[in-house]
């Protein structure tokens, strides 16, 4: 007993120790400075201190001081601790206590201003303690840390990051910052090796002007591509896009939309709908299809419109002058209270406000119909300006009187409005007319004009009509009781009531003309005489 006091006294020289062949659970002490032990202080620990290392199944450990308890195959570190594992992976602390038989190492510190920091290659953990545990190859903490990835930090409460597998999750108050956004959640998986970060739970994503949320997809850190799921919602800048699923590539700008699309642009008051869409950022391109309808909001009623496909091409990007062009085919249907038209294909362009209309298009107001091989609608301020009908321009109003309408066919027609409301039309050459003329007094039917002339103006007051005017027209008037059957409709008559939309849902009925009732395109006349016959009416455009 006494020697061995004496010697516990005494200062010790260097400590080392040999592992056994075959042995990986033994904790074993490679050197210390300085060993000194007594049984009945530190618990039986063996006091070691001055540049002590221990090796344990693989791993490095190094520390200022220590004491070993070598019958629980475990110690505790104090001073410049540091874990070495491979050439990968390093710990640093100013504390730690390691559990050789579990293979579990507690890591603390108590500086001011310094932190746990755990390092695998290009992924770096920092924290105030750290539990890491080498037989599942994770380290997690519960107090708080931070995990930087190169270009991306991520901090949180609670997280647990693999070193085998590469697979980091975070929990509470979690913020993830890139190089181009913030995301914000409550829970977060990610893998520091493909660099995917997997949303799980409601969280928000800025970017710049952008604001994603989601409750469940990824990202990729590197090539920036994100799949969004779950109804996942996109804002930006007064602009919505609402989905079952997302896709989009940052790099390319390119986003793709799959089922219950749903844009809706608050600025400028309209929504698309449909079940795919396709936007490139960097060209102003974008399409939807499937059950594509568009809704114009601007105005006090909104116009619904729906076509097979919808196409946006952008001019003059990044520059003021910039302007768009909506192409809209095949089978367009719109349906609005007080207005409805069909065509084959419709194309609207924002540089000079102009919606045309292209192959077989009618247009109903109330219990007017107008159609034409084409016809042009100018808007302005998001209101109808002014309308143009080029070849075989037809308008027809339906009467109280049953089969009876106000006809008016020519080679051109022009509308021009007011607040919405038409109060002037033109038409231009071989203009036929059928006209039920009403009694003053009691507004009764008083016969049938049936005229020709070359240029024809109409008036209106209040949606009615108010007077014709025509030079020197050629034409008869028929009492009510002796109308000839073949005069009351003009050639090319047809009132297409059964192919109107009458409802925002009957938008997506197609319904053909009959056959035989389809337009035959004329060939038309030259932009010169077309001009000339403008002129003799004094329009001015």
């Amino acid at each position: 007993m006494l020697c061995l006091a004496v010697s516990a006294m005494l200062p010790a020289p260097p400590a080392k120790s040999k592992k056994k062949a075959g042995d990986s659970k033994r904790v074993y002490l490679i050197h210390a400075d300085e060993l000194t032990y007594d049984r009945w202080r530190n618990n039986g620990a063996q006091v070691l201190r001055g540049n002590v290392q221990f090796e344990h199944d693989g791993a490095h450990l190094y520390c200022d001081s220590a004491n070993y308890f070598e019958p629980s195959n475990s110690f505790e570190a104090w001073g410049n601790v540091k874990m070495v594992q491979g050439d990968t992976l390093s710990l640093t602390s100013d504390y730690g206590y390691y559990d050789g038989n579990d293979k579990t190492l507690e890591a603390k510190t108590f500086t001011s201003g310094k932190q746990v920091v755990l390092k695998n290659r290009t992924t770096t953990l920092y924290t105030d303690t750290l539990y890491f545990d080498r037989l599942d190859n994770m380290g997690y903490y519960d107090e708080g840390g931070k995990l930087v990835d190169k270009a991306t930090t991520l901090t949180s409460i609670h997280g647990e990051y693999h070193t085998d597998t590469k697979d980091a999750f975070f929990m509470d108050d979690v913020v993830m910052v890139d190089k181009k956004f913030n995301l914000t959640t409550d829970t977060l998986i990610y893998n520091t090796q493909t660099k995917l970060a997997h949303i799980v739970g409601p969280s928000d994503i800025v970017s710049g002007k952008s604001h994603i949320y989601s409750e469940r997809g990824y990202y990729n850190t590197t090539n920036e591509q994100a799949e969004l799921l779950d109804r996942s919602r996109l804002n930006n800048d007064g602009r919505t896009l609402i989905s079952d699923s997302i896709w989009y590539d940052g790099v390319g700008g390119v986003s793709e939309a799959f089922r219950n699309v749903v844009y809706q642009d608050s600025v400028n008051r309209n929504a698309l709908y449909c079940n795919y869409g396709y936007y490139n950022d960097a060209i102003g391109y974008a399409m939807c299809t499937d059950s594509a309808m568009a809704v114009d909001f601007s105005q006090r009623d909104s116009l619904y419109i729906h076509a097979d496909t919808f196409k946006v091409f952008s001019h003059n990007l990044d520059t003021d002058s910039v302007y768009r062009v909506l192409h809209a085919y095949n089978k367009v249907r719109a349906y609005r209270i007080d207005i409805q038209a069909v065509c084959d294909s419709l194309v609207y362009n924002t540089q000079d406000s102009c919606m045309t209309l292209y192959r077989d298009p009618i247009v109903w107001n109330l219990e007017q119909q107008l159609l034409g091989e084409e016809i042009k609608i100018y808007m302005k301020d998001s209101v109808i300006d002014h309308a143009h009908v080029i070849n075989q321009a037809f308008s027809i109003e339906k009467l109280r009187e049953d089969k009876a309408f106000n006809q008016v066919s020519s080679q051109e027609m022009f509308a021009f409005f007011q607040e919405g409301e038409m109060h002037e039309a033109r038409a231009v050459g071989n203009v036929q007319v059928v006209f039920y003329p009403e009694d003053d007094s009691d507004s009764s039917y008083v016969g049938l004009i049936s005229m020709t002339t070359e240029q024809l103006k109409l008036f209106f007051d209040k949606r009615k009509l108010d007077y014709i005017w025509a030079p020197a027209p050629d034409g008869v008037m028929y009492p009510m009781s002796q109308i000839p059957p073949e005069k009351r409709y003009l050639t090319g008559f047809y009132w297409f009531d059964y192919v109107r939309p009458i409802s925002k849902q009957d938008i997506f009925n197609w319904r053909p003309k009959a056959a035989g009732s389809e337009l035959k395109a004329q060939r038309k006349r030259d932009a010169g005489a077309a001009r000339k016959g403008m002129d003799k009416v004094g329009i001015a455009l």
